[in-house]
């Protein structure tokens, strides 16, 4: 008799089992990981049906993990992370072989405070090239953990296990408003102003991120209204502008976003924004801590944007 073929399973896959072993509810998980849920139950019956054993059990409503199940998810846990782990060495280790030095943010980033830094960097080390990459929300974080940037600019708070985490800057939240909107005419509003109102909000950041920015729960204890979603920062301010919703967003945004449809005020009485230079705690590239240290040297005397 031949010899059984061996099994490869991608890694996808295996993140859709372990957040369905984590959830043990369908819905959640495929909302947790954006799919559908018809998409995530094909995955799993065909990795049972690969493994030739069932994982989980369904008994009406609920899910639990078979014992096959719960022997599986430690290993599939730790093939993600030696996956991951591989992924990132052969990125860090190309970039930094090619001095280049790749700095990770959302939307504004760290306002002027980071087009300084990269600028300063550069003048100061005529041999590196310094790479800006803009991400979705929340995703400089995801790519710092995976090597597809070697130092990041995070909006606090954010998922920051396993990274060094400075704080460089603070600054305050503002509303986005429709240049038309009543609130528009005042010089500052209340996060009370603004009860009545829906905001944007995104699925592509963990829930604890996007309750952070839409101040949930609000004083008092109720839930803002939850406008259209949006994937990344021109969609939110597309919505915006169009008086749909409205959003909260970091000051450095009302000038790197300004346009005669929008209009931005702040808003006194929330926390403001805490804004990290964060890179994996593991790393070794001098670069990194280069431009950490002069980041932070640019930061006692930032002027305001």
């Amino acid at each position: 008799m031949a010899p059984e073929a061996s099994l490869d399973v991608d890694t996808r896959t295996l993140r859709y089992f372990v957040e369905l072993a984590d959830q043990l509810n369908f819905t959640r998980a495929a909302e947790r990981l954006f799919v559908s849920q018809p998409s995530l139950s094909r995955r799993i019956r065909q990795l049972e049906a690969d493994l030739r054993t069932p994982l989980f059990e369904r008994t009406g409503r609920e899910v639990l993990l078979t014992p096959a199940g719960e022997a599986f998810l430690p290993a599939a846990r730790q093939l993600i992370a030696d996956w991951q782990a591989a992924q990132r060495t052969a990125r860090v280790v190309a970039a930094a072989r090619s001095r280049i030095l790749r700095v990770g943010f959302a939307a504004s980033g760290a306002g002027a405070l980071g087009t300084r830094a990269y600028a300063e960097f550069m003048k100061r080390h005529p041999d590196v090239t310094v790479e800006p990459k803009r991400f979705d929300w929340g995703g400089e974080v995801t790519a710092l953990h995976e090597g597809l940037v070697d130092v990041a600019f995070v909006w606090l708070p954010a998922r920051t296990a396993g990274l060094h985490i400075e704080v460089v800057r603070v600054e305050r939240r503002w509303a986005g408003l429709a240049a038309g909107h009543p609130l528009a005419g005042r010089d500052t509003v209340s996060i009370h102003d603004l009860a009545a109102e829906p905001i944007v909000w995104t699925r592509q950041a963990p829930r604890d991120w996007v309750d952070w920015w839409a101040v949930n729960p609000r004083p008092g204890g109720g839930e803002p209204i939850w406008g259209p979603t949006n994937d990344n920062v021109e969609e939110m301010l597309e919505h915006v502008a169009s008086g749909t919703a409205i959003c909260i967003s970091p000051e450095s945004m009302t000038s790197h976003y300004s346009r005669p449809d929008l209009a931005w005020r702040p808003i006194p009485d929330i926390p403001p924004l805490r804004i990290a230079i964060c890179a994996p705690v593991t790393t070794t590239n001098p670069l990194v801590t280069g431009f950490a240290a002069l980041v932070r040297e640019l930061a006692t005397t930032e002027p305001r944007d």
